[in-house]
């Protein structure tokens, strides 16, 4: 079995890397469409050239070489929904395990949620992140402050002054901002400074004591189900919001997991509003069926909904109105997993299955390669407004060296992360990051 290998140091205190060409690779650029054989060189912590004739003649000396036959080279995944638990709840995620997390599933740039202990709703916060980030971290962090104080759904929080201090965007994720006037309010703040606002839609009064989807699983096993329209209401609502604010907020669907939802966003889009939307592999791959018998490592929020949903979500992805791929890493330990289906916390692990899982789609034919690259690279890049998702000169040298073809079966216990909560525990996949590189260092390799 290949040895992971991961960066003694963190990038900003290991050596400067020197000049790297990476040659023979099948460059996938989705920026420019670039899907071809050659060549990128990179120096320091940059790409200085690319192309399919570079070096044709030759590496010339002190050039270190990276013979990438049969393998892909992208720009580094780019997540922008992640849980590293840290501060409050290190027992289940750091930013130190997180990232480790990140890089080996090649994973190079990672947007770390609010609902920390304390909340992510100040500058000091944003500004530990960062710090801890620096310190422990082997990719790029970017800390997502909270819409609301607390997480309350009440007070608004400085949303101009977290902007300055780092943060990539607003939401209260893990909840929903529930008073239709504060959601008003977010965005209208939100549309004067260009910010993007994340909605984690869910009705609680619909959703009510619901623990998985409504539907023929959930009455067989005799649990409360959650309607998919708690979803759709909070989605139709926020884009009529956003046309009352005048449209100048950027709203941004969580975890989108109904077909109603991707319709009300495709809808949206046709009338030229700025409405985005992300969705997990676990929604694309998985339905409710994957609960079983009780099964709460299939446990999530939104739950995994029915086969008509998880259609959707593909048809969505394929055709553009769901723009990005984001994991909703939600790291949780054994003992809030380990209880009653109904008491059990929500959520599973995803940063070192995006890859492969979504390359599914590929192999299914549902989706070009390039377009799937996109999804997990220059979209969301664009969206949280960062230099990432290229590979271009002078673009960060974020990437991701990886095989479609290399077969292998996911063992839980041998995961990067703290927390081992997994639905895919035992499944055979195809592709994986062999090489992660972050501003020209590798941090990874599966050796």
């Amino acid at each position: 079995m290949p040895t992971p290998v991961f960066a003694e140091t963190t990038p900003d205190r290991s050596p400067m890397p020197g000049r790297v060409a990476y040659v023979n690779a099948r460059l996938i650029d989705p920026a420019t469409g670039t899907d071809r054989i050659g060549t990128l060189l990179t120096e320091g912590e940059t790409i200085v050239d690319i192309g399919a004739g570079l070096f044709a003649d030759g590496v010339p000396e002190g050039v270190q070489v990276v013979d990438c036959t049969g393998l892909v080279l992208a720009p580094g995944l780019v997540d922008m929904h992640v849980h590293l638990r840290e501060p409050g709840h290190e027992h289940k995620e750091t930013i130190e395990t997180g990232s480790r997390a990140s890089a080996a599933g090649g994973v190079t740039t990672i947007a770390c949620m609010a609902n920390t202990a304390p909340v992510i709703d100040d500058i000091a916060l944003v500004d530990f992140i960062r710090r801890r980030a620096r310190e422990t971290g082997l990719v790029n962090v970017l800390p997502v402050a909270a819409i609301t104080k607390g997480l309350k759904g009440e007070q608004l929080v400085e949303m101009g002054l977290l902007a300055e201090a780092g943060a990539a965007y607003f939401s209260d994720d893990g909840l929903p901002v529930r008073d239709t006037l504060v959601m008003r309010r977010a965005l209208s703040y939100a549309g004067g400074m260009g910010l993007l606002v994340a909605q984690h839609a869910e009705d609680h009064s619909l959703a009510g004591c619901g623990c998985m989807n409504e539907g023929e699983t959930a009455t067989r096993l005799g649990l409360p189900g959650i309607p998919s329209a708690a979803e759709t209401v909070i989605v139709e609502r926020d884009i009529r919001l956003l046309e009352l604010t005048g449209g100048k907020a950027r709203y941004h669907v969580a975890h989108i997991s109904t077909a109603e939802a991707v319709e009300a966003v495709r809808q949206a889009k046709r009338r030229g509003l700025p409405v985005t939307a992300e969705v997990t592999p676990h929604h694309f791959t998985l339905d409710d069926r994957a609960v079983g018998d009780y099964r709460t490592f299939a446990k999530m929020a939104p739950p995994l909904r029915a086969a008509r949903d998880v259609d959707a979500m593909i048809e969505g992805l394929a055709d553009g109105t769901i723009d990005a791929v984001a994991t909703d890493h939600a790291p949780h330990d054994q003992d809030s997993k380990r209880v009653p289906f109904a008491h059990a916390a929500n959520g599973v692990v995803g940063l070192e299955t995006m890859l492969p899982l979504t390359l599914e789609l590929v192999r299914d034919g549902h989706m070009s390669l390039i377009d799937a690259v996109a999804a997990m690279t220059l979209k969301p890049a664009d969206l949280l407004g960062i230099a990432a998702g290229r590979l271009a000169k002078g673009a960060p040298a974020d990437l991701v060296l990886f095989s479609t073809e290399h077969e292998w079966v996911l063992n839980a216990a041998l995961l990067h992360s703290k927390s081992k909560n997994t639905p895919f525990d035992g499944r055979t996949l195809r592709g994986r990051a062999l090489r992660t590189v972050v501003r020209g260092r590798t941090v990874f390799q599966l050796a």
